[in-house]
């Protein structure tokens, strides 16, 4: 068979992490499935967007419709990206400060989250994050993003055997494989949405 010479479309994956904290597990996700990536799900790149840059939300910010320039260069990247992956623990139930600010800045007119594809990791104590993965679908609703359904990822992380090393880095295999699915789903569900 001959090479037609076209290349496969990359799907560029804009990751954004609820928890600021540089040992977080929920960072040791993203990390672990920029690894993965890179390894076995050929055609999708992961980038992980910092959003402990932005400024807490503040309409009065936004002077003559420009947004301050954290904010510009966040939206920016959404906006690029072909679909979001979000990893983030719970607090309270819900989802934490520092993603509920970046989704409110990203959903500003014009809303940069429409019609992208998402999916929700989550490591947390107790329920592994599935009380704030709830949430966030909800608010996916507002915002347009379309999350897949399955295969659905929550652990808990504080759970023996470990599953982090003490950085927040993922190191158990059967956990890595699980993930390797949700970003396979994603891929499959980001270029269907795209009709490629």
């Amino acid at each position: 068979m001959e090479s037609t010479g076209v290349a496969s479309p990359v799907i560029k994956v804009a990751a954004i992490c609820g928890s600021i904290r540089k040992a977080s597990s929920n960072r040791g996700l993203i990390r672990s499935a920029i690894e993965i990536c890179e390894e076995s799900v050929k055609g999708m790149q992961i980038e992980l967007i910092d959003v402990s840059p932005l400024p807490m939300i503040n309409t009065d910010l936004e002077v003559n419709g420009r947004f301050p320039p954290a904010v510009e260069a966040f939206r920016q990247k959404v906006l690029a990206a072909d679909s979001i992956l979000f990893a983030s623990p719970e607090y309270n139930y819900s989802i934490t400060p520092p993603l509920k600010n970046a989704i409110d800045w990203a959903s500003r007119p014009p809303n940069v989250w429409a019609d992208k594809a998402a999916a929700i990791v989550s490591s947390a104590g107790g329920s592994g994050g599935r009380r704030a993965q709830h949430h966030l679908r909800q608010i996916g609703v507002f915002v347009d993003l379309h999350f897949i359904n399955k295969p659905e990822f929550s652990i808990n992380g504080h759970e023996l055997p470990t599953k982090f090393d003490s950085e927040g880095n993922l190191v158990d295999p059967e956990t890595k494989e699980r993930l390797k699915k949700v970003l396979q789903a994603l891929q499959a569900f980001t270029l269907r949405l795209q009709g490629r």
